[in-house]
């Protein structure tokens, strides 16, 4: 295998794992592998899946989304002799390998670090060597590192008859997190089942063995098993797969964004680091940056006696406070609707849901028919529910045990005959006027009650970014983090810990950091940068009604990009003129089955409604390339961007065409309603979706659309002046459209940092459409990431795009920034980008862009 450096410290002895992470990180940035922030990200891991491999051996390394921050593929090896906890159990790890990957190289390290664990006499050796050329070779040497090899065992092993075959996926080729799903989701079974790659066949339920197999991105593998439910066992390792695969896709994607929101952060935060006496590293969950005092902000204890009348009067007893609950949750649902929080009626009408977990009633049952108190049992079998949920590897799952808590502990206060209270702990007008809570986690009943006026912020202990605290966080407008570990509890005060209750601290929301007493320097500087943002903001929020008119005139559309009716409503707040993308294929990734004509019809409807009459962009359903369904039982492709998906699928599945059509002309009776087909290619796929969408049409007697195309691949862009004879719009998506006119995969390792929508070439294209649909009239869009870039915005506007659809969050900058110079301004710095070599030199022409005003 390649030679990668190793950076090793012999003889450490770290307090716990943060320090041990943070010491291998150091490592790696001093040596020029990673930036610094990267260090961060190898903390975060931590909080979202346990690196420990096994044998004495962990693995830490950053989140999938951060991998920008990497400059060169690279490992850092604290050697800890005497050994370090590692997680809640008692494990303890004594080589702690952090990994910074920058392309898939880290898949044969992997590899290899799986063949020298299997060694128990090596693993003890390189743990006390005072040799680090010993770890390095044992580490890069390419014979098999002494013992039993791991692989050649796994290749020992045999196929099963009944196989399946599929290609990885994985942007970053087969890691720790997905192979210790695999290996769970293989463990429910009776089976025998087995992961073919090349040569190597390993045991899929031994994590060791899956790594063992070096499976890197495009690898084939072959999935085979033998058993009473081996048929069930290939059918949901394969679903499992897929699905995790296109979650590290979209993590993948996330990397690109968070280096757009850093950069938008500009001078305000950049690589700010405030000096503090403690700093907690979470994950930002909502955005801001305020200063206040910290408040513990505990929930109430319940005490719970087991005291057992009579099974007919606990069982009563029960369902008078499941009533209670429901309708409590009810009324909350109702208040929230009223007061236009969409995104709390949701949350509560979701945990009216949590009220009918018939395993949890069963759990409950079972123990008052052994003569148990319906208090007692309730408090015990949702304690038990509550663990397992957290105990599930996939984060996203496992932050849901908030909300299983939360409603949980709202019917054990009516078994207690305490219904009424809130459990919020504190009382609010007991905190300062500047508190940023502290908590284990805060539930969302608790979140929905926070007086805002008092509280300025939170951090919590648990919790993760899409948990239900963290939306109403960002509902509320109130910074959060969230997953900043223990020490922000007061338990660890008795064990050493920081007391941190009371004590002035600095949140910042964007970056996801609580630094605990900080200087007075620090201090000055955070009210500085917190003065800016709030004139930059309070500037954008007054004019984001405004249209994006020019100082000479020109208005351009301003609309964004949303998937539910909910979502919308938030847009328009936030000064959208419309939407310009409804993404429908979130009604298909969301459940199991595929929806049917009236579950689209619904949500196609009240997405109209929400808009009050302003216009509406539907996208038809686009799957393919990056975004797998496994319901729909698709082909696995070797190159699915250049295969069915989009409107080639749509073409080929009059099961999932027709009823979508049908339902998008249903609900274009309730509002101004276009529909969008995605990747177009050809004159011909438009003639034949057309007549598709008459047939229908014709059959419902339903009022004609106007019908547009999406505009993502070379051919549309070259042909513009064609298909605009046949389509009423053109909506450019400059995502798609960057990595076919570069050749490449967006989510390519080492490849992806070319992906620059403002290269020369992709503007060209844009400048091509553009002038096609102008030959017959049609206005053009963009929807895809650059129109909420301020500078891929005011190039868009300078090369005659007529709307802009974006994210709700850019809606303000981007409207702002248009009204700060003339059309004539744009369209010369246009000419120039289309004059350009070079991306990076496009990108230096934002300096000529005016800033905004403080």
């Amino acid at each position: 295998m390649s030679t990668i450096p190793v950076e090793v410290r012999l003889g450490a002895a770290p307090h716990n794992r943060e320090d041990a992470v943070r010491a291998a990180g150091a490592l790696l940035a001093q040596a020029g592998h990673i930036q610094p922030a990267y260090v961060d990200s190898l903390l975060q891991r931590e909080k979202v899946a346990n690196t420990f491999l096994g044998e004495g051996l962990a693995i830490p390394h950053g989140m999938v989304e951060d991998k920008h921050l990497v400059r060169r593929t690279g490992l850092a090896v604290l050697q800890v002799p005497a050994g370090v906890r590692w997680g809640d159990d008692a494990k303890q790890a004594r080589l702690v390998v952090a990994i910074a990957a920058a392309s898939d190289e880290h898949i044969q390290v992997l590899r290899r670090l799986t063949r020298v664990m299997r060694d128990g006499a090596l693993m003890g050796r390189l743990a006390t060597t005072g040799d680090a050329a010993d770890i390095v070779r044992a580490l890069t040497a390419d014979a098999p590192a002494g013992g039993a090899d791991g692989g050649a065992q796994a290749a020992a092993l045999e196929d099963f008859p009944l196989g399946r075959e599929l290609s990885l996926n994985y942007p970053s080729g087969l890691h720790a997190r997905p192979a210790g799903e695999w290996a769970r989701v293989a463990g429910r079974f009776q089976a025998r089942v087995h992961v073919r790659c090349g040569d190597t066949v390993a045991d899929a339920k031994s994590v060791a063995a899956l790594l063992g197999l070096g499976a890197g991105r495009g690898a084939q593998l072959r999935l085979s098993a033998q058993g009473p439910d081996a048929s069930a066992a290939l059918s949901t390792l394969h679903a499992t797969i897929v699905r995790l695969g296109d979650e590290e896709a979209r993590q993948a994607e996330l990397s690109a964004a968070r280096q757009a929101q850093a950069q938008g952060l500009g001078r305000e935060l950049g690589d700010w680091q405030p000096a503090a006496r403690h700093t907690f590293t979470g994950i930002a969950a909502s955005p801001g940056l305020v200063v206040g005092t910290l408040v513990l902000a505990g929930e109430t204890a319940l005490e719970v006696d087991d005291r057992f009348t009579s099974v007919a009067a606990e069982a009563g007893a029960l369902d008078r406070a499941l009533a209670a609950a429901q309708a409590q949750l009810e009324r909350l649902a109702a208040d929230a609707r009223g007061a236009g929080r969409a995104e709390q009626a949701a949350i509560f009408g979701a945990h009216q849901g949590l009220l009918q977990d018939a395993d949890l009633l069963q759990a409950v049952s079972r123990a008052v028919v052994q003569r148990h108190g319906a208090a007692w049992a309730w408090r015990h079998a949702l304690n038990e529910r509550v663990a397992a949920q957290r105990a599930l590897p996939d984060a996203t799952l496992a932050a849901r045990a908030a909300d299983l808590q939360d409603v949980g502990e709202r019917v054990l206060r009516h078994l207690l005959g305490r219904g009424d209270e809130g459990g919020a702990g504190p009382a609010g007008d007991a905190w300062p006027d500047d508190a940023i809570l502290l908590a284990d986690d805060i539930s969302p009943s608790v979140a929905a009650q926070i007086d805002t006026t008092r509280v300025r912020g939170f951090c919590t202990a648990r919790g993760g970014p899409t948990a239900h605290t963290a939306i109403l966080a960002r509902a509320l407008g109130l910074p959060a983090v969230v997953a900043a570990g223990p020490g922000v509890l007061p338990a660890q005060e008795g064990a050493g810990g920081p007391a941190l209750a009371g004590a002035v601290a600095i949140l910042d929301g964007y970056r996801g950091r609580l630094y605990v007493a900080p200087s007075e320097t620090a201090l000055v500087e955070a009210r500085e940068r917190m003065e800016r943002l709030a004139r930059r903001q309070e500037a954008e929020a007054r004019t984001r009604r405004e249209p994006a008119t020019t100082t000479d005139g020109h208005t351009v559309e301003i609309a964004a990009n949303v998937n539910r009716a909910d979502q919308a409503a938030k847009a328009l707040e936030a000064g959208a003129e419309g939407v310009g993308l409804m993404r429908t294929e979130f009604l298909f990734l969301e459940r199991d089955t595929v929806p049917d004509e009236d579950d689209q019809y619904e949500a196609y409807r009240a997405m109209a409604e929400a808009l009050q009459g302003r216009p509406l962009v539907v996208r038809t359903l686009d799957i393919g390339g990056d975004k797998r369904v496994p319901h729909l039982d698709l082909p696995v492709e070797d190159n699915p961007f250049l295969g069915v998906r989009g409107a080639r699928l749509a073409l080929r599945r009059d099961d999932l065409l027709v009823p979508q059509l049908r339902a998008l002309y249903r609900a274009a009776r309730h509002g101004p309603l276009q529909v969008m087909f995605p990747m177009i290619s050809t004159v011909e796929e438009v003639r034949t979706l057309r007549a598709r969408m008459e047939a229908v049409r014709a059959e419902l007697q339903a009022p004609a659309v106007p019908v547009g195309i999406m505009i993502e691949v070379p051919s549309a862009a070259l042909i513009a002046d064609r298909l605009a004879a046949h389509v009423d719009f053109f909506s450019i998506g400059t995502n798609d459209l960057t990595q076919y006119v570069l050749a490449v995969d967006r989510q390519h390792p080492e490849l992806a940092g070319m992906a620059d929508s403002l290269h020369p070439a992709v503007l060209r294209l844009v400048e091509r459409t553009v002038a096609g649909a102008r030959l017959h009239g049609r206005w053009v869009g963009v929807c895809g990431g650059l129109a909420g870039e301020p500078l891929g915005a005011a190039l868009l506007t300078g090369l005659g795009v007529q709307e802009l659809s974006m994210s709700t969050g850019d809606i303000g900058t981007v409207k702002a920034l248009l009204r700060r110079h003339a059309l004539a301004e744009l369209q010369a710095l246009a000419r120039r980008a289309l004059e350009a070599d070079t991306a990076d030199e496009v990108r230096a022409l934002g300096a000529e862009l005016r800033p905004a005003a403080e």
